[in-house]
């Protein structure tokens, strides 16, 4: 089953500046195809249900590899059983509507 999910991983004990951290999650999602798309809060990525799950377990594995003794994440998450939909395909249809609703102005 594909998903779309929006993760923010929250390494817990290891200071106020996570970037290094937030690097090497997206690495993992990088190297597992998920097409991820950093944001100011977390990180979108797009995938089959299992291999998404499997990357969000190796960034918990590496960040505490890093010296994070805790980690936290939080998750919503998508899933449509209608048609195939991407990250892409949902961004177009609301700016896409935004559009048209500008020319009505």
């Amino acid at each position: 089953m594909r998903v779309i999910v929006d993760i923010a991983i929250i390494p817990i004990g290891v200071g106020l500046s996570l970037s290094r951290y937030v690097a090497a999650c997206e690495g993992i999602f990088n190297d597992a195809g998920l097409n991820p798309t950093l944001h100011a809060n977390g990180t979108n990525v797009e995938g089959d249900w299992d291999q998404v799950m499997e990357a969000l377990k190796r960034c918990h594995e590496v960040l505490h590899s890093m010296g994070a003794p805790r980690v936290a994440t939080n998750m919503r998450m998508g899933t449509r059983t209608d048609r195939k939909q991407t990250m892409d395909d949902k961004l177009e249809a609301v700016r896409s509507k935004m559009a048209s609703a500008s020319e009505q102005r």
